[in-house]
């Protein structure tokens, strides 16, 4: 009996994203360049993207520059049809100063990247409640940055305005000077007006305080829809002593859909940014904050660990041990989040 192998070639596909083209490269199985091209960004052109890279052999994975932004709508076509797609990151300053910048060499950079194994990475599905999660936070986020610049340019007119208007309003909180504000009026016209400088102040005022009110609302609207959707999504999250919704969404949405995709709970870690790096110099041994990762998920472990060193007596009695044995309020609280980080990734 004979047997025949398989004399099909193997290839590995990189993709360079774009807005309105995608351009795609294959290599075979020692990273000879066979051929690229370029395709729409649309559902068409994924179709003809992936039909033109089969008629040049068997599709071993596809490595993909910007999953999470131009590249998400190829990476979840690709996935859905059973390919096996790897982010890759785009080229550092240095490999393109070596080796110049165009499509067809990020492409072919990206098909490289996968084979030797440099990028490994498994892009984040976008297709469930997650996704809908980090949507709603776009708003949300949106809103809150408008609130917080609207506040402090009412409180710089406020600073900077007519010395009466200003003794009227000093002292204030923030919630008083807002009520304040949205009541001011000015009868006079501005260009009839005697003091036009003032009433200039109080219209400006009062339509900053009826901005940051709108955007309170919009929030605490966003708020009520995101409460319940995170609470279906991670129960056990929310139930984790000091996680809010605001902080269980922030977590869900660093760890995607297909959380599956870490591995384990140190590279959980390492995502987050807490994973400890090594700062040891001669008889010195120590280690110092991670500034890698994501940094909002950073601060959404930090603010976990400062409520529970306010009111967790647990980690009251652990931040005093650690303080007797010689480590700083900051080491104390990077210890913190690293513990904290294992078990987020174990719920």
């Amino acid at each position: 009996m004979t047997s025949m192998t398989s004399t099909r070639r193997v290839v590995t596909v990189g993709v360079d994203t774009h807005s309105d083209v995608h351009h795609a490269a294959v290599i075979d199985e020692v990273g000879r360049p066979l051929a690229d091209a370029g395709f729409p960004a649309t559902p068409d052109g994924y179709r003809q993207l992936l039909a033109w890279a089969g008629t040049h052999g068997e599709i071993n994975a596809f490595g993909v520059e910007g999953t999470g932004a131009y590249g998400a709508g190829l990476a979840r076509h690709l996935q859905t049809t059973g390919q096996t797609v790897i982010e890759v990151d785009r080229p550092d300053r240095k490999t393109r100063r070596q080796r110049g910048k165009s499509d067809p060499i990020d492409a072919y950079a990206a098909a490289a990247a996968v084979l030797s194994g440099a990028a490994a990475g498994t892009p984040k599905t976008r297709d469930g409640r997650v996704e809908a999660i980090r949507t709603l936070r776009v708003a949300r986020r949106s809103a809150i940055k408008g609130r917080t610049q609207a506040i402090n340019q009412l409180k710089a007119v406020v600073l900077t305005g007519p010395a009466k208007l200003r003794q009227a309003l000093a002292g204030q909180s923030t919630r008083q000077l807002l009520t304040t504000c949205r009541r001011l009026r000015s009868t006079e016209h501005l260009t009839e007006a005697a003091d036009p400088i003032t009433a200039a102040a109080k219209l400006t005022m009062r339509r900053l305080a009826r901005r940051i009110a709108a955007l309170s609302e919009e929030i605490d609207e966003l708020d009520a829809e995101l409460r319940p959707l995170v609470t279906a999504t991670a129960p056990a999250l929310m139930a984790v002593y000091g996680v809010g919704a605001e902080v269980a969404a922030q977590l869900l949405v660093t760890a995607g859909d297909n959380s599956d995709r870490l591995r384990s709970e140190a590279a959980f870690a390492q995502l987050c940014g807490t994973a400890p790096l090594p700062a040891s110099s001669g008889r010195t041994t120590r280690h110092r904050l991670n500034r890698g990762g994501d940094r909002h998920a950073n601060f959404a472990l930090h603010i976990i660990a400062l409520v529970r060193l306010s009111s967790h007596q647990p980690t009251q009695d652990y931040a005093a041990r650690r303080r007797a044995e010689g480590l700083s309020n900051l080491e104390i609280i990077r210890c913190l989040k690293r513990y904290i980080a294992r078990e987020i990734h174990h719920v």
